[in-house]
C-alpha cells in the first residue's frame, strides 16, 4: 500500500477503495488525488469511527484522473450509483425509485419506468412513492390523452372511444397538434402550469376561430382539468422556480425532504432516507444527497435552497455542475420554505419511528407476549399453522403457513392435497394426514404448532405429533370465540382482546385459511375445466392442461380467439375447431 501511495497522481480525479475480496467499499473525488488519499492513512486520531473502520478494510486503491473537478464529480456520482459502496452515504433503496418517462418517439408517450437510460427520452423523478407516481400518471392521461400503445394500429382502439387517446395511429390528430399536447404535458410535469394554461387558452381560441369546435371543446376540457389541479397547489410567494431542501435526524436515521416550487407554487415534495449518514455532519449529508439526487434527476429550478451552509468550494463546484444557483437563505420566504422542508423531514422520521415501533410490537413483541400468556417453555420464534379447506369433502386440501419472529415466512409455506378424506368431509382425518406428512420425517421443527380448529382437531393432530416422538407445544385456535385449546386441558384459554398476541394468532390463522382456500379454488377450477372439456374431441389431458395454464378458466377459453388458441402448445386447427363448436352448441 505504501508503494501505491507514493505513486498517487498530483491531479484531480476519483479514487476507488476496495477490500481484500476486491469489492468496492468507498468512492470519492479530489482536487488533488495525492493529498486527499494520503489523509486516510495519516494519524487516525482525527478520523471518526466510520473512517477508521473503512481504512482497516482497504486492501487496494484505484485512481482515475479527470480533466477537472467537475468531471471528477460526475464520475464519482456514476460510480457510487454503480457500486453502492458500503461506506458512502447512499440514497436508501434508490435502485427501486420510479420515474415518469417522456419517450423520444414521433408520437411520444408518458410511461412509468425504473430504469434511466440514454435514449433521448426525458425523465421526471425520481419519486419515492410508487403509488403517488401511478396516480400522477393516471391524472396525466386523463388531462393529456397521449397514446399508450407500443405499436401503431390501422384503426382507433378502445382508448380513443373512451376519450383516453387521440388516435394519432389512425390520423385522427396531426403530428403538429399532438406535439403541442406533448409540450403542454411536459411543462405540466415541470410544474409550469401558468405557461400551460396560457398555451391551452391560446390554442382553444385559435381552434374556435378556425371553426374547429370539436378541438376547441377538447382543449377547453383539458384547460379546466389543469386549472382544477392548480387550485389545489399551495401558493407560497413570488420566489420563482426553486427546490427547497430540508434535513432532519432522529436516532441515527437521516431524512432529506425536497419541496418543489414552480411559478411560486408548491407543486410537490419528495422525501429520501440516507444510509450511512449517521456519522456524517449535516454539511456532508446534504452534499452527498445533492450529488446523488441531481445526478439522476433533471433539474428545472433556477435555485436550490439549502438548510446548511456548504463550503465555498463545494457551492462553486455544484453550481458549475448543475448550472444553477445554490444558496442558504437566512430569512424571509425562502428561509420559510427550507424550515417547512425541515419540519416535514422531521415529521417523516417521527412517523417512521412510530411505524417501526408498532411493527416490532406486532411481530417480536407479540411473540414474547404469547409465550408469557400461554406459559410456553421457549420463545415461539418459528410457528407453523395448519388449515383444512374443502366443499362437502371434495377437493380437500390443507395448508401450512410459517411465521418467523411474528412475520410471514412465505418461502416456507407448504400445501397438501388430502387423499385420505377425499369425497367425505372429515376434518379430523384430514388433520391427521397433513400432520403425519409434515412431521413423519424429522426436519426443521417449529417452536409452536397451531391447529386451526377446536379440541377435536387438536386431538387428531396430537395423536400423530406425539406418536412421532415430538414434544413441540401444540395449540388449537377455535374460530367462533377465538379461544386457545392446549394439550391436557378441556378448559380453553382466552387471550386478552386487545393483546398483540391474540392479533398475531388471528393473522396466522387467517393467512393459513387464505393459503388453503386459494389452493382449493385452483383445484376446483381445474376439475371443472377437466369435466367440461372431457366431451370435446381432440382435447386430452395434455391439451387440457395447456389450456388451463394459458387461460385459467372456461370463460377465458371460450372468449379466446382462434389465433390465441392456436398459440397454445400442442393445439391444432382441428382441435380448435372442435373447441369452438363445443362452446357454440346450445
Amino acid at each position: 500500500m505504501s508503494a501505491k501511495l507514493r505513486t498517487l497522481p498530483d491531479a484531480p480525479g476519483v479514487y476507488i477503495m476496495r477490500d481484500a475480496r476486491g469489492k468496492v467499499i468507498y468512492v470519492g473525488k479530489a482536487v488533488v488525488l495525492k493529498n486527499r488519499v494520503r489523509q486516510y492513512f495519516q494519524s487516525s486520531k482525527s478520523h471518526g469511527a466510520k473512517v477508521t473502520a473503512m481504512v482497516a478494510h482497504i486492501a487496494d486503491i484505484e485512481t482515475i484522473v479527470t480533466a477537472n473537478e467537475v468531471e471528477a464529480l460526475i464520475l464519482e456520482c456514476n460510480l457510487i450509483k454503480k457500486y453502492r459502496p458500503r461506506y458512502n452515504v447512499l440514497l436508501k433503496d434508490d435502485k427501486s425509485y420510479p420515474y415518469l418517462k417522456l419517450t423520444a418517439e414521433d408520437f411520444p408517450r408518458i410511461v412509468l419506468t425504473r430504469r434511466v437510460i440514454r435514449d433521448g427520452s426525458r425523465y421526471f423523478g425520481p419519486y419515492t412513492s410508487g403509488l403517488a407516481v401511478k396516480e400522477t400518471l393516471q391524472l396525466l392521461r386523463k388531462i393529456f390523452p397521449l397514446r399508450t400503445c407500443t405499436s401503431f394500429h390501422k384503426r382507433p382502439c378502445l382508448e380513443f372511444h373512451i376519450k383516453r387517446c387521440l388516435a394519432p395511429c389512425a390520423e385522427k390528430i396531426s403530428r403538429e397538434d399532438y406535439m403541442r399536447l406533448v409540450n403542454a404535458a411536459e411543462k405540466f410535469l415541470e410544474g409550469r402550469t401558468a405557461a400551460v394554461e396560457r398555451e391551452l387558452a391560446a390554442q382553444m381560441s385559435e381552434a374556435a376561430e378556425s371553426l374547429n369546435f370539436e378541438r376547441a371543446a377538447h382543449l377547453r376540457d383539458v384547460l379546466l382539468a389543469v386549472r382544477k389541479v392548480v387550485e389545489k397547489q399551495k401558493i407560497v410567494s413570488d420566489v420563482g422556480d426553486v427546490d427547497a431542501i430540508g434535513l432532519a435526524r432522529l436516532d441515527g436515521a437521516t431524512c432529506v425532504q425536497i419541496f418543489f416550487v414552480r411559478d411560486g407554487k408548491v407543486i410537490g415534495r419528495e422525501n429520501f432516507q440516507l444510509n450511512g449518514a449517521a456519522d456524517e455532519s449535516d454539511v456532508q449529508a446534504v452534499t452527498a444527497f445533492i450529488k446523488q439526487y441531481y445526478s439522476r434527476a433533471e433539474i428545472s429550478a433556477a435555485e436550490i435552497l439549502l438548510p446548511v451552509e456548504l463550503t465555498a468550494a463545494d457551492v462553486k463546484l455544484l453550481s458549475a455542475w448543475l448550472n444553477v444557483k445554490i444558496v442558504t437563505p437566512k430569512r424571509g420566504v425562502k428561509r420559510g420554505l427550507v424550515d417547512m422542508a425541515n419540519q416535514n423531514a422531521a415529521k417523516f422520521l417521527a412517523e417512521e419511528a412510530a411505524r417501526h415501533q408498532l411493527q416490532v410490537a406486532q411481530t417480536f413483541g407479540a411473540v414474547e407476549e404469547l409465550r408469557t400468556l400461554l406459559k410456553l417453555p421457549t420463545l415461539p420464534r418459528r410457528m407453523e399453522c395448519f388449515d383444512i379447506s374443502h366443499i362437502q369433502g371434495s377437493e380437500t386440501v390443507a395448508s401450512m403457513v410459517v411465521f418467523t419472529d411474528g412475520a410471514p415466512d412465505k418461502r416456507s409455506y407448504r400445501r397438501f392435497k388430502i387423499r385420505s378424506a377425499e369425497g367425505k368431509p372429515d376434518d379430523f382425518l384430514s388433520m391427521r394426514e397433513v400432520t403425519s406428512r409434515r412431521y413423519g420425517k424429522i426436519s426443521e421443527l417449529p417452536d409452536l404448532i397451531v391447529i386451526d380448529g377446536g379440541q377435536g382437531q387438536l386431538s387428531a393432530a396430537l395423536e400423530i405429533i406425539r406418536g412421532a416422538g415430538l414434544q413441540t407445544p401444540v395449540i388449537g385456535l377455535a374460530k367462533q370465540f377465538e379461544l386457545i385449546f392446549v394439550e391436557g386441558s378441556s378448559v380453553p384459554i382466552e387471550l386478552p382482546r386487545d393483546s398483540q398476541a391474540l392479533k398475531l394468532m388471528q393473522r396466522i390463522r387467517d393467512e393459513a385459511h387464505r393459503f388453503a382456500i386459494t389452493y382449493h379454488r385452483k383445484l376446483r377450477r381445474a376439475r371443472n375445466l377437466k369435466s367440461a372439456l372431457d366431451d370435446v374431441a381432440g382435447i386430452g389431458v395434455k391439451r387440457r392442461t395447456a389450456l388451463l395454464k394459458k387461460f385459467g378458466s372456461l370463460a377465458a377459453i371460450k372468449a379466446a380467439s382462434i389465433d390465441e388458441l392456436l398459440a397454445v402448445p400442442s393445439m391444432t386447427r382441428n382441435a380448435v375447431d372442435a373447441l369452438k363448436k363445443f362452446f357454440a352448441a346450445p
